[in-house]
């Protein structure tokens, strides 16, 4: 598939650059206008869970998030621009065929009616001021439709909000008819709100002092995330839009909304690497760079602060175009042959899709443009782009060890140490509950990676779960397999200690939780996972104890724990990278390698060396009892599984038994991980950081060292 004339070729460092890329996204669409143009159907032949009015819909509206951007800076009508202008009459109008349909309950219409409501708040004389005196009414009429209709407990609740605040200040609907259901909404918004500007996707589930009393009652439609919905996506997007627009009718409400948006920017920035490579994690990644949209917004609402190091012009400015820049260069096939976005992440991907994926879903991914809308003359276009956090502190004697961020809302730790070269996250208790395809490879891995991003499930096998920083469990001698999925009680932040010869003790964050493999029986799984330290800045450790108790189900006992999949094929001739078979601490320079790609198995560890860069998996420890057998295995997933690479190879120990111990089982990995797509690295100096191990002490009266 091609790349994208204008976006892909775009340096996108200039506000007439960043239009021009924002131009060439909206170009492709106009051969799919309906002819009253208020629907836009793209030539694919893939459903939503919603009807066929709503998806044509979504491809009328969500381009509006540019083009409404593009409208509120433009000195006089555009070409390319019209068709939105003309179709909104025409959507709106109950007597016209393309008319949109009146909003139900739980409709997918009730999004897209936030950007409609967007587009009047942000560019009236564009969308309302040119519509007849019936076209306002109907206008009202249709958003008017939003209330009173059951409604997700998520962030769907932003929707109505500012559907309701556009008719109160753009159509003139009476401010005490409406302003009680607003207040209600944001009463619902601020039940998501937990801490340091984060907000959950609806109401955290709460823990509970009985693991099994949790997700009972009200609490078991409710989950714990907080994803990219908890920023770009929507909470903070929404909330921000709403500070701008809302000022003058609740003032104090907005300024808590500002403030919590630049307490959310403090450790946000961590989740993009230093060229603006996101991690994925969570759902709707087909919203692709979407992913930039806080930063966007945040300057859009002109909040920058000049005194502050995260939220200053030239901070937010390099945030955001460095992400539009990563996504610019790896472009290649992210759009169909006809220059439309298509539903996955860096490739078309239907096993990563949602069910409320249409066609025309992705381009969600246009909130991250509507910086546009800033005129040429603005602070921000004038600042000077300044480098990522990370970059500013290369050089520092004690960078290392502060580049691991925890991340306390969203249980997780983002890691970009800076003597690895790898930008990952920990992530421990996030879980989601509603009926959504591979949601446990969505939020419920160990580890997810903007180098190597993450793997969902094509089928019941090992090789299609794609077992990749997780463990998976089988109690049926394989017959069945388990990962994690929901955590029970609260995830901890604990302190690890690290001893290393010559230097003074050393701590650093860990992250605990404890899950279930099983929802009925007894076996209980606690995994603590540690993040890179100066000592090893391309590893990170796994432990998980399992308690059987007495579950007379467990018929024997097998597991599989895979590392980051990586790109398993020769630069060469794009075949499979070949498999070795070698000895406990063999060296990798021994195997005669030429052009330093290999897939390595021996019977402590895997390792996977590629033109990405390097990704493997050791046993740290001897599992106990002895009965269990281990051994480094590369697995061969199956294609299509992992989000960023079709083809990948995955180091995984396997651990396996004739019969489930009774006594606990600890098993304690190291997982190791180099991102060095650009062949900066010679085969020693892999060598020499692959050798450097962690070693784990572990007593359950005492807990976890490193040494």
């Amino acid at each position: 598939m091609p790349s994208l004339a204008g976006f892909s070729d775009n340096p996108l460092d200039t506000k007439e650059n960043v239009s021009a890329a924002a131009r060439a996204l909206l170009q492709p669409l106009l051969p799919h206008f309906s002819p009253g143009r208020a629907r836009i159907r793209l030539p694919i032949t893939s459903g939503a869970h919603f009807d066929e009015h709503a998806a044509d819909l979504e491809g009328y509206a969500r381009p509006l998030w540019v083009v409404t951007a593009l409208l509120s800076d433009a000195a006089g009508p555009e070409p390319l621009l019209e068709p939105w202008i003309a179709g909104l009459r025409n959507g709106l109008d109950p007597s016209h065929k393309e008319h949109w349909g009146a909003i139900g309950d739980w409709d997918q219409r009730m999004v897209e009616a936030e950007i409609i409501s967007f587009a009047l708040l942000a560019a009236p004389a564009s969308f309302y001021e040119t519509l007849a005196s019936s076209d306002k009414s109907n206008l009202v009429r249709w958003l008017k439709g939003l209330n009173g209709k059951v409604m997700p407990e998520n962030n769907w609740r932003w929707f109505r909000v500012l559907s309701n605040l556009a008719l109160i200040k753009v159509c003139g609907v009476e401010h005490a008819l409406l302003w009680p259901l607003v207040e209600q909404d944001l009463e619902t918004l601020e039940s998501f709100y937990m801490a340091d500007g984060w907000a959950s996707d609806g109401v955290w589930r709460a823990a509970a002092e009985d693991p099994r009393q949790e997700g009972t009652g009200v609490d078991a439609a409710r989950g714990r995330h907080a994803d990219y919905y908890s920023g770009s996506f929507a909470m903070q997007f929404s909330q921000l839009l709403y500070a701008k627009f809302a000022g003058d009718l609740d003032p104090e409400r907005c300024s808590v909304f500002r403030q919590r948006a630049r307490q959310y920017a403090r450790t946000f920035w961590a989740y993009f690497d230093q060229d603006g490579a996101p991690i994925p994690f969570g759902r709707s990644l087909c919203y692709k760079f979407a992913m930039g949209g806080f930063y966007a917004a945040f300057a859009y609402c002109g909040l920058c602060d000049d005194d502050d190091e995260y939220t200053s012009h030239g901070a937010v400015k390099g945030m955001l175009l460095r992400h539009l820049r990563w996504w610019a260069s790896h472009s290649e096939s992210i759009f169909w042959s006809d220059g439309t976005l298509n539903i996955g992440y860096l490739y078309p991907n239907m096993y990563l899709s949602e069910d409320y994926n249409s066609p025309q879903s992705p381009y969600w991914a246009l909130k991250s443009l509507i910086v546009v809308a800033l005129p040429g003359g603005d602070a921000f276009w004038s600042a000077e782009e300044l480098p990522h956090p990370l970059s500013r502190d290369q050089g520092r004697e004690d960078a290392g060890d502060k580049d691991v961020v925890p991340v306390r809302p969203a249980r997780q730790i983002v890691c970009n140490h800076g003597r690895g070269r790898h930008h990952f996250l920990l992530s421990s208790g996030q879980f989601c509950v509603w009926p959504m395809k591979a949601t446990q490879a969505k939020y419920a891995k160990f580890a997810y990676s903007s180098a190597f991003g993450f793997s969902v499930p094509t089928g019941p096998l090992v090789a299609q779960i794609a077992p990749d920083n997780t463990l998976a469990l089988s109690k049926d001698n394989g017959d069945t397999w388990t990962v994690r999925w929901v955590s029970t009680g609260e995830t901890e932040f604990v302190s690890v200690p690290i001893s290393i010869s010559g230097s003074p003790p050393q701590h650093t964050t860990a992250l605990v939780s404890r899950w279930k493999p099983w929802p009925t029986g007894s076996v209980k799984v606690e995994t603590t996972l540690i993040p890179p330290c100066s000592a090893w800045p391309d590893w990170h450790v796994r432990v998980h104890r399992i308690c059987a108790g007495n579950d007379a189900s467990l018929l024997s006992l097998d597991a599989v724990e895979g590392g980051f999949a990586i790109d398993g094929r020769q630069k060469a001739n794009r075949r499979i990278i070949p498999k070795r078979q070698g000895d406990a601490g063999q060296t990798l320079m021994s195997l005669g390698l030429r052009d330093g790609e290999v897939a390595l198995e021996t019977p402590d560890s895997s390792l996977v060396l590629s033109s990405a860069g390097a990704s493997g998996i050791v046993n740290l420890a001897p599992l106990s009892p002895p009965s269990l057998r281990s051994v480094g295995e590369v697995l061969k997933p199956d294609p299509n599984t992992n989000l960023m690479t079709t083809r990948t190879l995955l180091p995984t120990i396997k651990h396996s038994g004739p019969s489930w111990p009774k006594e606990d089982i600890v098993i304690m990995t190291g997982v190791f991980a180099i991102h060095d797509e650009k062949n900066a690295m010679t085969l020693a100096e892999i060598e020499e950081r692959w050798s450097r191990r962690p070693c784990v002490k572990y007593k359950a009266e005492s807990g976890l060292s490193l040494s």
